[in-house]
């Protein structure tokens, strides 16, 4: 049954948790299946494959992220009716965002099909495996309606509150893209396309189950005749998601970059770090569920005008990720490469030069880990109160800060320097986030102090 949460009241630190808990063993789920998917692909298929895979990641991540920023940039403006208890608009802001999710999976299915090929020759892609990757993402863009059906479903949900769903339909999809992996790809032998594909159809599952849940509530069961398409509320939700959107655009891009560079060193080295590439989710899996808790809370604080409870959340959630981040970080440099060494097969010296490179690069990420829990946490709470410029303007500085690393510092220090370019990068746009946060709660407090004003006078 679907759990609607009011974060209006209670404590921040306990609300917190129990929001961010079920998001994060949903999110172990989901990376244990992006975990199986590269060791499946790695061991059975060979470091080509494994290579293909992590070429075309960024690219991947690219559509991806599109898809995620208009959903998410679509659940603030949820978030915020739920918390002013506005039954009426949150329920014409469902629809229209409905609508507009459809319109855009359109878009950015075209886009993704007309870039692929050109792209991914741009980047350099080494002969050998540019068909892999080609198979691959074709799969995996032709499911895109299916990615954000889920990304919509499930934001819905977090915006009212409620954290569960996601993680049965997140477990429900693991379990399911486990299976497929090993039929597909062990058994029928399709190879990376049958990753791909077990990667759907895990997807749909969740979305479908997101689906059920959500019908059960009346809050989304609109009259028919309440279902037109509110042009005037359309811009106010695009003017919200386009800068998340554009945010992700910008990061992507940033990372198809370094993409670009790494490409030069050979199969060996995209393939190292593909391998520590998928442990990022693992590293920042925490981060991303208390992202999720921080704009929801603050969202609903916000339409409830609760300033003052504002500021202590989003402190109990600094707190909190830091003390995360430090243990994942002890964690990942005593056994990452032994972790990075279940992705690695093939010739006992390639594997052994290509878990280097991996375990070098998750150390220095591992060590700087607290810098990545900071962005997601103020930037969380940037787009709770409805700001989704600064983030915008943050995502341009991680843009900046890895395509200097990734071609500066190559040249001061050699490849050591590629190891750097996200962590510089993360760093960059916590300066923008730290500063946009406590500017950005100074402006409210004085707004909401002079209509206090206006109304005792």
């Amino acid at each position: 049954m679907t759990s609607v949460k009011n974060m209006t009241f209670g404590s921040p630190l306990r609300i917190l948790l129990s929001f961010a808990m079920p998001l994060m063993v949903g999110n172990v789920f989901q990376q244990l299946y992006t975990l199986v998917d590269s060791m499946v692909v790695g061991n059975k298929l060979g470091l080509n494959a494994l290579a293909a895979i992590g070429n075309g990641e960024w690219l991947n991540w690219l559509v991806l992220s599109l898809i995620q920023g208009f959903a998410q940039g679509f659940s603030i403006r949820l978030a915020q009716n739920f918390g002013a208890n506005d039954e009426k608009s949150f329920k014409r802001t469902y629809m229209t965002s409905l609508k507009l999710s459809v319109l855009c999976t359109i878009g950015i299915m075209c886009f993704a099909f007309i870039s692929l090929q050109p792209i991914l020759r741009l980047l350099g892609t080494p002969s050998k495996i540019f068909p892999i990757t080609v198979a691959y993402l074709s799969v995996i863009f032709a499911g895109a309606p299916i990615v954000m059906a889920y990304n919509f479903l499930a934001s819905v949900l977090r915006a009212i509150g409620d954290s569960k769903t996601p993680l049965l339909a997140m477990i429900a999809a693991s379990l399911c893209n486990i299976v497929l992996d090993l039929l597909f790809v062990l058994v029928f032998e399709w190879g990376v396309a049958g990753a791909a594909a077990a990667t759907l159809i895990g997807q749909a599952v969740s979305a479908v189950i997101c689906f059920i849940s959500l019908r059960k509530l009346e809050l989304v069961h609109v009259p028919k005749n309440e279902r037109g398409f509110d042009k005037r509320l359309a811009g106010k939700l695009l003017k919200l998601a386009m800068p998340f959107a554009f945010q992700n655009l910008i990061i992507s891009v940033g990372g198809l970059i370094v993409q670009f560079v790494i490409n030069g060193f050979g199969v060996l080295y995209i393939a190292g770090f593909t391998a520590t590439n998928k442990l990022y989710g693992i590293l920042e899996i925490a981060a991303i569920s208390y992202g999720f808790a921080l704009t929801t809370y603050v969202g609903q604080n916000y339409g409830a005008n609760n300033i003052k409870r504002i500021n202590k959340g989003v402190h109990v959630g600094v707190l909190v990720g830091v003390v995360t981040a430090a243990i994942i970080s002890a964690v990942m440099l005593l056994f990452g490469r032994y972790i990075v060494g279940a992705f690695i097969s093939g010739e006992p010296a390639d594997a052994e030069k290509t878990i280097d490179i991996a375990y070098h690069y998750l150390c220095v990420m591992s060590a700087f880990l607290p810098v990545l829990y900071l962005l997601h946490i103020y930037r969380s709470s940037l787009q709770g109160l409805g700001d989704t410029v600064m983030p915008m303007v943050s995502g341009a500085a991680e843009f900046v800060m890895r395509t200097a690393t990734i071609f500066l510092l190559p040249m001061l220090i050699g490849t050591e320097g590629i190891f750097w370019a996200e962590v510089l990068a993360w760093a960059g746009a916590d300066v923008v986030l730290l500063t946009s946060y406590y500017v950005k709660m100074s402006a409210v407090k004085k707004l909401m102090s002079n209509d206090i004003d206006m109304i005792t006078s």
